[in-house]
């Protein structure tokens, strides 16, 4: 974006942060920087952005950055992070939670038991904010966002706010038809009436299975590939050699193989070309064709267009 442009971006109540690293909004660690990060004050500010922004200006929203992998080139236009407390309240009404989209899910773990909230225990155990749950209608544990939605307040890239019923995202196993320019606002969860003590029984029992069973202290993605139907994708990555491979300062975790590990050193590159390999090694192995879980965005490098 050049000069001229970032001076037509609209005056907002909110932040701008110029050449912003996305290497520390990412899980990975790795990534070059958004050439502008946007984070508005309410519901309000960032109306106004959509509707007063240069409309050849692409913008992407970010959640969590958990199950995000930045490119080393960085991403081109704006960066829209819902980070200020407005976008994260909450209210109960009529044993439905509602929340912003910023909510980040760990936070569910003090909120579920104090107010009697079940059948939303799993979403404790899923990185990232409620917002970022939509794309890949992430799930755990035998739950998924699919069954808990009821609808969500969305704008979209012109600023319009609406409501949306879950099946109108047709949702699927890690996947929904969600528009790139929408932005969810408020997301309508059906919960039923538990005990605070078998509620936090649930999550300490969810956390304990985590800790077991996945790696712990490290900088990753969560899932790298998506479960093929009726399989286990870090079964096939290890019979396919996968989990011995190693590109630059990344390999897949000794403790479970559908895990990226980033020693530190790695970039992006070497991570997405890591994963190839694993594509191509499963694929000559077994003819399963593992299709990516985390979400790559950007450019591979600074030049790209």
């Amino acid at each position: 974006m050049s000069k001229v442009q970032i001076n037509k971006l609209p005056i907002i109540r909110g932040t701008y942060k110029y050449n912003e690293p996305m290497s520390r909004h990412t899980w990975l660690g790795v990534g070059g920087a958004a050439e502008v990060m946007f984070e508005p004050e309410d519901e309000t500010d960032l109306q106004y952005f959509m509707q007063h922004r240069p409309q050849e200006i692409p913008f992407f929203v970010l959640g969590g950055g958990s199950n995000l992998l930045v490119r080393d080139g960085g991403i081109k236009g704006v960066v829209i992070k819902l980070k200020n407390a407005n976008f994260t309240k909450w209210r109960i009404v009529d044993n439905k939670f509602i929340c912003g989209g910023g909510l980040v899910n760990f936070n569910l773990k003090k909120i579920l038991p104090q107010h009697n909230l079940g059948g939303l225990e799993f979403l404790c155990s899923i990185p990232g904010t409620i917002g970022g749950a939509f794309r890949s209608n992430a799930g755990c544990f035998g739950g998924e966002l699919s069954q808990v939605l009821e609808k969500a307040r969305v704008m979209n890239g012109h600023g319009e706010i609406f409501e949306v019923l879950a099946q109108d995202f047709h949702f699927a196993y890690r996947h929904s038809e969600f528009p790139e320019d929408w932005i969810i606002l408020e997301a309508y969860l059906k919960t039923v009436i538990k005990s605070a003590v078998e509620i936090s029984a649930q999550i300490d029992q969810n956390d304990k299975y985590r800790k077991t069973h996945q790696p712990q202290g490290i900088k990753t993605a969560g899932s790298t590939f998506k479960n093929p139907p009726e399989q286990a994708a870090w079964k096939l990555i290890k019979a396919a050699g996968g989990a011995e491979m190693v590109e630059g300062g990344v390999r897949m975790s000794a403790q479970h193989c559908n895990f990226l590990d980033n020693d530190g050193t790695a970039t992006a590159a070497e991570i997405e070309t890591l994963g190839e390999r694993i594509i191509a090694a499963v694929k000559a192995q077994s003819g399963v064709d593992l299709q990516w879980e985390v979400k790559r965005v950007g450019q591979y490098t600074n030049n790209d267009e």
